[in-house]
């Protein structure tokens, strides 16, 4: 295995791992800015207060693009196992 091959596997993964994660972190982050100026707004300090609305944005997020990042994932897998007797041998 060539030094060449083991970079491009480590940067398929982190694409990959970018492209699955990337819509929770985004719904996530955008509830909790939405939450911290209702905060901000109501003068309302409750470290807690966000934690629903950040979970239920979550699960929401997992129902839409939950097909899409498997089928992502899915497709990772299959090219590595695939291509693991040309990256071995």
């Amino acid at each position: 295995m060539t030094p060449e091959s083991v970079m491009n596997i480590g940067r398929l993964a982190m694409e990959t791992t970018l492209m699955v994660g990337a819509p929770l972190l985004l719904v996530s982050l955008v509830v909790g800015l939405i939450i911290s100026v209702f905060q901000a707004a109501t003068q309302i300090n409750e470290a807690t207060l966000s934690f629903i609305p950040k979970l239920l944005g979550i699960l929401l997020t997992l129902l839409i693009a939950g097909p899409w990042m498997i089928s992502v994932l899915v497709t990772y897998m299959r090219s590595m196992f695939s291509n693991f007797s040309l990256l071995m041998g």
